[in-house]
């Protein structure tokens, strides 16, 4: 919890990021379409009529340094809390301090870094000076805020979504970082255009691992007095492996999942495995991915090709034999087989339909028929009387009835013509054409 402190300057000693953090809106990077030229957020700044509210965005996209803008251009009374060290008591303390402040008339705002790290009674604990107004509250969260921050508290707070930054936004950054006083600005540092591209491209949308980045390519450089040069063999030692945007427990863990997903059900076999190689690269567990491509293979491809269950679960039995990194490559082979297998959701919709009759439709009792009948009891009433073996029939058909009475005639699977499916569809007709033919003479 610190007061002020986050807009004083500690020297060198400080992260680069720290040391050239942007003072106001005209020196801040990216984030055009919120603070652009008359944009939403721009107007709210500009014009000082600031109120709650929640930034939304991955990691190094300017969410903290938007919150001391705001702060310092409304002139207001700055706390800073973060999940590890701010106890019920702790807030409310503040709180209290920020209430009696506010009858005065001086503005407090409260910036909650990673905010959907705070739990419930946390969160609640800000809730009635947010109402009351006696504070702004900033929270930044890299979490959808939909699923992390309580009902209560968001309804109370407009939400901005912030995207990563783009290669020229970086490139800007990192450009002002070797010019800046605060930061390179009295030392002459060589680095080509092409070096501070690759870093910006690194960086992956990430500011503060693009200028990590150029600090630490800076401190390891070529020394000559005044002079330090970076070069290409050097840098390439700190950029051999890239940040993947992955939260294997947060949304992009589901984004990612639903695009592969997606991908496989439009047969783009290539935007499916560079899904997969998104989420491998995270981290992601290998038989996570197994078990939804399990799933996939019944739910979108199910009878229009009979083999791929059978690949999905063989390559899920490879995954819990061998591990990563090894079983990459089979659940690469399962993602291009389901990509280019036909497709057809009909036992998918046919477990809907059944699934809709049997929540809104009574439980009928199961038609004697078909029961069975172990004692003499039950054959005394009536279970197994008049059923009908279908393999002593001629056609292995009977006219035998096993749908309860109520629900004679509903049809749940409905095969299209796609792959092998075309042969269940050409079954299904035959059985249908033969009960028309029989069922009257019944």
């Amino acid at each position: 919890m610190k007061q002020e402190s986050l807009f004083t300057n500690n020297g060198q000693n400080e992260p680069l990021a720290n040391r050239v953090r942007p003072q106001n809106l005209d020196q801040f990077v990216g984030q055009e379409q919120l603070l652009g030229p008359g944009k939403i957020l721009r107007e709210i700044i500009d014009n000082d009529q600031v109120s709650s509210m929640i930034f939304w965005g991955p990691p190094g996209v300017g969410k903290t340094t938007l919150a001391e803008i705001i702060a310092r251009q409304s002139q207001a009374s700055f706390f800073n809390f973060s999940a590890v060290d701010s106890s019920i008591t702790k807030i409310r303390k503040i709180m209290k301090q920020a209430e009696a402040e506010h009858e005065v008339g001086q503005k407090t705002l409260v910036f909650v870094d990673e905010i959907h790290r705070f739990n419930k009674a946390q969160q609640d604990a800000f809730l009635p000076y947010v109402e009351r107004g006696s504070i702004t509250l900033i929270g930044a969260t890299t979490e959808n805020p939909s699923f992390e921050v309580n009902s209560a508290l968001l309804s109370r707070c407009k939400v901005f979504v912030l995207k990563p930054l783009e290669v020229k936004d970086i490139i800007k950054l990192l450009q002002n970082a070797l010019h800046n006083p605060n930061g390179f600005g009295k030392l002459t540092v060589k680095i080509s255009s092409q070096e501070i591209k690759a870093i910006a491209k690194f960086a992956n949308g990430d500011a503060r691992t693009a200028l990590n980045t150029l600090e630490m390519a800076v401190l390891n450089g070529n020394k000559n007095g005044n002079t330090i040069a970076v070069t290409m063999d050097s840098l390439g030692q700190l950029i051999t492996q890239k940040s993947v945007l992955y939260d294997k427990d947060g949304e992009e863990h589901y984004n990612i999942i639903s695009a592969l997903h997606k991908s496989m059900r439009n047969s783009d076999v290539d935007a499916a495995i560079y899904w997969l190689s998104r989420m491998l690269e995270g981290g992601e567990d290998p038989l996570y991915i197994a078990r939804r491509l399990v799933r996939f293979a019944s739910e979108d491809i199910g009878l229009a090709d009979t083999n791929a269950l059978n690949v999905a679960v063989n390559v899920f039995q490879a995954c819990q034999f061998i591990g990563m990194p090894e079983c990459d490559v089979h659940l690469t082979e399962a993602v291009i087989y389901l990509s280019l297998a036909p497709k057809s959701n009909a036992v998918y919709k046919a477990r809907l339909a059944a699934e809709e009759d049997v929540k809104k439709t009574i439980d009928e009792p199961v038609p004697l028929q078909i029961r069975n009948a172990p004692t003499k009891l039950m054959k005394d009433l009536g279970y197994g009387k008049g059923y009908q073996l279908a393999h002593y029939a001629k056609d292995k058909l009977t006219t035998m009835k096993t749908m309860p009475p109520s629900l004679e005639g509903h049809e749940y699977y409905l095969p299209t013509s796609q792959g092998h499916e075309d042969r269940f569809k050409k079954r299904l007709e035959q059985i249908k054409e033969w009960h028309k033919e029989h069922d009257k003479f019944d």
